[in-house]
């Protein structure tokens, strides 16, 4: 890219924005804020991070203005960065939130984790196996890196093939999803320090 792309930063009241804002920035973007509807002119791309319940952020992105523009922006297939529950809200439904309706963009359910002994939430490090379909759109992606995680559920897409890593965290689950104009990642990019940047990168990159 000639210029550093203008991605918009939704802000919807949950989640650390200053670390993903200063990781955009280190990956070569130009994050702008943005807390309330209409969604600025101009923006090569959106990044839609959180923490917290899925309920709740669906509220607040309703109360905001922004549900819907965002629905809009993903629909018209431009370029969308998920992160944590910002990939979980991409679904339909979450048995964190029964009754909630997310985003919509992929069928298939968010789920809580059945591990047995291990401690929920996962938080910390884990591995990443990209898919083939993932190492071919995006090249310059970290080999097997591993990643900050802080979840207690996960995505379960019913289209297998939008998965672009898997991790394990007691079963295998979904920890990343692409689609031709979108990337999302259930572990924080952010807080993943030269592995997360490549990935950003990555994204950032493929912003034409």
């Amino acid at each position: 890219m000639s210029a550093r792309a203008r991605i918009g930063l939704i802000d919807y009241g949950s989640g650390n924005l200053r670390s993903v804002a200063k990781a955009l920035q280190a990956a070569g973007a130009e994050p702008e804020q943005v807390s309330s509807a209409p969604l600025p002119d101009g923006l090569d791309a959106l990044v839609l991070p959180g923490v917290g319940s899925f309920g709740d952020s669906v509220f607040n992105l309703q109360e905001r203005g922004l549900f819907r523009p965002i629905k809009e922006w993903l629909t018209s297939q431009k370029r969308f960065l998920g992160i944590c529950l910002g990939y979980q809200l991409l679904f339909q439904t979450s048995e964190e939130s029964p009754g909630v309706e997310g985003l919509g963009l992929f069928k298939g359910r968010v789920q809580r984790f059945r591990t047995g002994n291990l401690k929920v939430p996962q938080i910390g490090w884990n591995r990443l196996t990209w898919t083939k379909g993932a190492q071919e759109r995006f090249p310059g992606l970290p080999v097997n890196p591993y990643v900050y995680f802080v979840h207690s559920y996960y995505p379960v897409p019913e289209n297998r093939s939008i998965i672009a890593a898997t991790a394990e965290y007691g079963d295998k689950f979904a920890a990343a999803a692409m689609a031709d104009n979108l990337l999302a990642t259930q572990f924080h990019p952010e807080k993943s320090q030269e592995n997360g940047l490549a990935i950003l990168r990555q994204f950032v990159s493929s912003i034409e």
